[in-house]
């Protein structure tokens, strides 16, 4: 299958939206017309039942009659309940298509998870190419809804993923690319799982030793209310109640000294079971969909167990718990405390807890890696013009054709044509202020990240060998930890030498490098570390307003050019094409944004 054309000829992804959102909320105006209807019957038929129970309160053999609209009210309540359960369900499916229809007009920074949990400070890239955050890569992607999804996307977007793996998942992203429906359903499911689930405790009660193990505690219930019974026989044959009260005083007794024990064994399989159910409904949803790529196939795959699928065997636990949680009813508990009843569906339920709760990291992972899927699929899928990038072997290579930042809206975002290798190892940019240089840096950075997640890129084409991406754009420094914003910069600086010993090729994108000494000491410590990359087989970027760095591609025997971006002056106004253009910059504009915002410097000292 070619990736690159899985869409063709397929409707327009904001026209799909567009018609679904119509049909949604037509269907979701009837249904909440119906369900206010149900509403006021209900009352109708409360108020007209509890009349005629006042009028017949002198004829009781009459009240029978009052049955019919009892149960015509049980059967509005059950159906004004379904009602509601779909109409909540439908909003979610709304608002999956709303943020869809937002991304793509552009309207959607702000809102969804912004992802700021995984934002590590020391991270070779992460701050400085805006993954996390307000109006962040992540925010725009994720359109997960359980926290395994979105850890797992994030974990992508951390770290490049090996050729093999970012193959399958490219297959995998093309086969979803055009289940709209599977990724809305999923979508809708997955909110009452993010709500309800706890994913880590979940975890934990599936992989530790259940409360009630001992053999002799299974026995001893068992033979204490197999000889209860017996002795309420005994009674009933013989009169004689002697037997009967002894073993109920002792079995009351044992019921105290088990209590601690059984009560911390059921609430644990309560509160698991309740979080299973929830997610239950995410892993059937998995499990009944027919994948064809390796990638998703495994997945499913892994999620079953001795040919036993997830959600079958949480149908079994929650039947267990449903039948444990009526200890608490006032009937029940008296005859629980002599027959152990309660201890005996534990004893099953941990049984299940033995069996099947091991594999539940399992589940929650495979779920997490379907939906960071289905995000870089829906991603896909809204922009068609997309490509996959492809990956080359034995050699250091990114070369793009119509590259552009993937966050930029379809009229601003400017395509560029880069290649670095090892042929052309260097770039150094120049250029006036807001000309696009640190956009520009951040493209290759950004789609770099994205290639090897294994999502599509924003690019004409993309060709790349693996890189390990690591840039210098936004250092900051730290007031607590005494740091300089130039000591916090060699700092990061020193993270990406020591990266270039690694096993993979480093691409090192560096914006305004050194700018906090002076000219000098600039452009020594700049040359220097240049050389040092360079000759580690590093490829990379370097931006500056100091044209005297422009002089190190001549230094370095034709593994550096110079290129640049520029700007023009149309009347009063700066106009930018945010073009690159090869050469150096032979414009300034720094004191014409100065004098455009009313600050009177003159252009002679």
């Amino acid at each position: 299958m070619d990736l690159n054309s899985a869409n063709d000829g397929a409707k327009p992804a904001a026209a799909e939206y567009a018609d679904q959102l119509e049909k949604l909320n037509g269907l979701q105006a009837r249904e909440k017309r119906r369900e206010r209807v149900l509403g006021v019957a209900k009352l109708v038929l409360a108020a007209a039942t509890l009349i005629a129970a006042a009028l017949l309160l002198r004829h009781v053999a009459a009240l029978i009659f009052l049955l019919a609209p009892v149960a015509g009210f049980v059967v509005l309540a059950v159906m004004q309940e379904r009602l509601l359960g779909s109409i909540a369900y439908r909003r979610r499916a709304i608002q999956f298509y709303e943020r869809g229809l937002a991304r793509l007009n552009d309207r959607w920074a702000g809102s969804g998870e912004s992802g700021d949990r995984f934002l590590d400070a020391a991270h070779p890239y992460a701050r400085d190419l805006d993954l996390f955050g307000n109006a962040s890569l992540f925010q725009y992607l994720s359109t997960a809804r359980t926290r395994g999804g979105e850890e797992t996307l994030a974990r992508w977007l951390l770290a490049a993923a090996p050729v093999g793996e970012i193959v399958a998942r490219q297959t995998a992203i093309g086969e979803l690319q055009g289940r709209l429906k599977f990724r809305e359903e999923l979508s809708s499911t997955g909110e009452t799982v993010r709500k309800g689930v706890h994913p880590d405790e979940l975890s934990s009660w599936g992989e530790r030793q259940p409360v009630l193990t001992s053999m002799a505690t299974r026995v001893v219930t068992s033979a204490l209310a197999v000889a209860w019974v017996a002795s309420i026989v005994c009674w009933a044959v013989w009169g004689t109640p002697v037997f009967a009260l002894l073993m109920s005083v002792l079995n009351f007794g044992y019921s105290h000294l088990l209590h601690a024990r059984l009560e911390s064994a059921a609430g644990s399989l309560e509160q698991a079971a309740g979080d299973l159910r929830l997610l239950a409904e995410t892993l059937a949803l998995v499990e009944r969909e027919k994948f064809s790529t390796p990638k998703l196939a495994g997945l499913q795959a892994a999620l079953r167990r001795d040919g036993k699928v997830p959600s079958t065997a949480i149908g079994k636990l929650a039947r267990i718990v449903d039948l444990l949680e009526s200890r608490h009813s006032l009937f029940a508990r008296p005859l629980d405390l002599v027959t152990f009843w309660s201890a005996q569906l534990v004893f099953i339920a941990e049984s299940w807890q033995r069996e099947f709760g091991p594999a539940i990291r399992g589940w929650l992972a495979a779920v997490g890696e379907i939906e960071a899927l289905t995000a870089l699929s829906g991603f896909a899928y809204e922009h068609p013009e997309y490509v996959f990038p492809d990956f080359v072997a034995g050699v250091t290579l990114f070369d793009a054709t119509g590259l552009a930042h993937p966050l930029l809206p379809a009229g601003k975002a400017v395509e560029n044509d880069v290649r670095l290798g090892d042929e052309m190892q260097l770039m150094i940019l120049s250029g006036p202020n807001m000309a696009g240089k640190s956009t520009f840096i951040r493209s290759i950075g950004v789609n770099a990240v994205l290639a090897q997640c294994g999502a599509p890129v924003r690019a004409r084409g993309l060709r790349l060998s693996p890189l390990t991406v690591a840039a210098s754009i936004c250092v900051l420094d730290s007031l607590s930890g005494g740091m300089s914003k130039f000591y916090a910069e060699i700092h990061r600086i020193k993270l990406i030498e020591d990266l270039t010993r690694g096993p993979v090729t480093v691409l090192f994108l560096m914006d305004e490098l050194l700018s906090g000494t002076n000219s000098h000491d600039r452009l020594v410590g700049t040359q220097f570390i240049l050389r040092s990359l360079l000759a580690r087989h590093a490829i990379g970027i370097v931006s500056t307003h100091d044209l005297a760095l422009t002089e190190i591609p001549e230094r370095l025997g034709g593994k550096a050019c110079n290129c640049h971006f520029e700007d023009r002056l149309e009347g009063n106004a700066l106009i930018f094409d945010y073009k690159l253009k090869p050469g150096i910059v032979q414009t300034s504009n720094a004191l014409k944004l100065m004098q455009s915002i009313g600050l009177g410097v003159s252009e002679t000292a």
